[in-house]
């Protein structure tokens, strides 16, 4: 089993403390998003987990306390981008903080467990194509010594939440013929730099500029860190497009407070602030109800 930590919310960043807790105690208990009732109670333990996958803005607080993920094979999706907090309101700053951040979780992790993420891209008045050719090449020069992946992506506007900011992120037209253009001088960046760019569940065709099909939950590259084979399967809960394998997300939507506007995991602003005033770092669930009911298997349990 693969433990997805989490791509509903920035777990490293505001709940890390709540997922040390829970692997000292050695489960976690999951509600299903889209039946709240449902509940499954995940065991935490090097005889059960394969692997855990991290994705975060910010894994500087889980530093102090990262040596009890020891039993643990894990790596980091770290997305780094270059918006300001007209898009990315809560986000750490990017000219300092966030690159001497990957770099310090590259020297203790290594570089093969730092995936950076340039995700998801978007084209406005002031975040032009020639703007992110630009801050890619920087950032890139800066962090080629620190991982050797570069996942990315486009922009989802499908999704309810980037549907509801859509005025506030003032999209501009992206027409095919940009996106290629600009995959191919990022492919370019990135091999000069030693770096291999990988495209997360996108439609287009980019394996001519040398990009591949992104797996973000990687089963291969677990695979490599454990020295042996793994039977894990296709995610089939993803897109058609999304080359993940399966793993089980203990996050909740409606709980991060990174507040970027293209997210699709906070769909009811409201609740965001709610949720984490319900937040206790002890319960078992990442947002804490008044009763815990006593789940004492894996499967899933309607309440």
């Amino acid at each position: 089993m693969i433990i997805s930590a989490s791509r509903r919310t920035d777990i490293p960043a505001y709940y890390s403390d709540w997922f040390f807790n829970r692997v000292k105690e050695g489960f976690v208990l999951t509600r299903n998003p889209m039946n709240f009732r449902q509940v499954r109670r995940v065991e935490f333990s090097s005889d059960t987990v394969n692997g855990i996958v991290f994705w975060t803005k910010n894994p500087a607080p889980m530093f102090s306390r990262i040596e009890e993920l020891q039993d643990f094979m894990y790596y980091f999706q770290y997305t780094v981008t270059p918006y300001g907090k007209d898009i990315e309101p809560n986000v750490l700053r990017k000219d300092t903080n966030t690159l001497d951040t990957f770099k310090k979780l590259s020297e203790i992790v290594g570089p093969d467990r730092v995936i950076w993420r340039y995700d998801p891209i978007l084209i406005n008045v002031k975040y032009t194509a020639e703007y992110h050719l630009q801050a890619f090449e920087k950032i890139a020069k800066k962090l080629c010594d620190y991982t050797h992946k570069v996942i990315i992506s486009f922009i989802d506007t499908d999704y309810k939440a980037v549907k509801s900011n859509t005025d506030k992120l003032q999209l501009a037209e992206f027409p095919t013929e940009t996106k290629t253009q600009l995959v191919s001088n990022f492919a370019s960046i990135a091999r000069s730099c030693g770096l291999t760019v990988y495209a997360c569940a996108q439609k287009l065709n980019l394996q001519e500029f040398g990009v591949g099909r992104a797996r973000c939950i990687d089963n291969e590259l677990f695979e490599k860190l454990h020295g042996h084979g793994l039977n894990i399967k296709k995610d089939k809960n993803q897109r058609s497009e999304c080359g993940c394998a399966a793993s089980v997300d203990i996050g909740m939507y409606n709980t991060c407070l990174n507040g970027c506007l293209y997210c699709y995991a906070n769909y009811i602003p409201k609740a965001i602030v709610t949720n984490q005033n319900k937040h206790n770092p002890y319960s078992a669930f990442i947002i804490d109800d008044s009763k815990i009911p006593n789940i004492l298997t894996d499967e899933i349990q309607t309440l």
